[in-house]
């Protein structure tokens, strides 16, 4: 189950755990704040993009009453390790990892096929200066195989007219993700602003989107991590560990 410089470590929900690479790219708080934004009503499928090491789809099955949760991943060995960790769980009736590029999501999915879309993509865009564009971690932080108007392209194509779609990128990306989620007849809907502390700037926001939607922003109150140093507030904490 484990391969050389990997480790399990325990989700806090229903007693999952989850495969992770001591030498490569692990999840971050981002991915669980963005599984306790996300809703997935019962029966409803969902589709996780840039899944990385499957981290959502594990604890939104966990969190919620959704049918189906499929995910999809660019690079082989990390999709590789999102399986192992779905049958670690002996969650393969609930959740499927597909390695593939979201550019090429109608190969692997049904057109307006999902209720619900979550999306964790890589933050930041490919600037002046050196980066090594084969390295796992670089793949998954920088806009190197994909970027804001590929995720929202994509799912137009796979999400049901209605549907929702739920993303958590960075503060200085607002204006992008706007822009290109409204060319793409993808709605903003609702905003929360993550910040680490109270009075603090604001570094990554949580949006739900609607396919279709009518235009109209709801600012939501604040998400603050830290009440003092290390310390969770009691909302960050209920999202780890409820």
């Amino acid at each position: 189950m484990l391969l050389e410089n990997e480790r399990i470590d325990d989700l806090h929900r229903n007693g999952y755990k989850i495969i992770q690479s001591e030498d490569g790219f692990c999840f971050g708080a981002d991915a669980v704040l963005l599984s306790g934004f996300a809703r997935v009503k019962k029966g409803e499928k969902a589709l996780d993009m840039c899944t990385g090491t499957g981290v959502i789809p594990i604890l939104l099955e966990a969190k919620t009453e959704g049918s189906h949760f499929s995910a999809i991943e660019i690079q082989e060995k990390i999709a590789d390790m999102a399986r192992r960790s779905v049958a670690l769980n002996s969650l393969e009736d609930k959740i499927n990892i597909v390695t593939g590029d979201i550019k090429e999501c109608m190969k692997y999915f049904k057109s307006e096929e999902f209720d619900v879309i979550t999306c964790n993509p890589p933050y930041m865009k490919v600037n002046s200066g050196y980066i090594n564009e084969s390295s796992p971690k670089a793949l998954s932080r920088h806009e190197i195989l994909c970027n804001i108007d590929d995720v929202f392209e994509a799912a137009f194509k796979v999400l049901k007219y209605g549907g929702r779609m739920y993303i958590i990128h960075r503060s200085e990306r607002l204006a992008d993700i706007m822009c290109s989620a409204r060319a793409n007849g993808i709605e903003p809907k609702l905003l929360r602003l993550v910040i680490p502390y109270v009075g603090r700037a604001s570094e990554l926001i949580l949006m739900e989107l609607v396919k279709g939607g009518k235009p109209g922003l709801k600012l939501m109150n604040d998400l603050v991590i830290y009440k003092e140093n290390g310390v969770y507030t009691k909302e960050v904490y209920d999202i780890y560990y409820n």
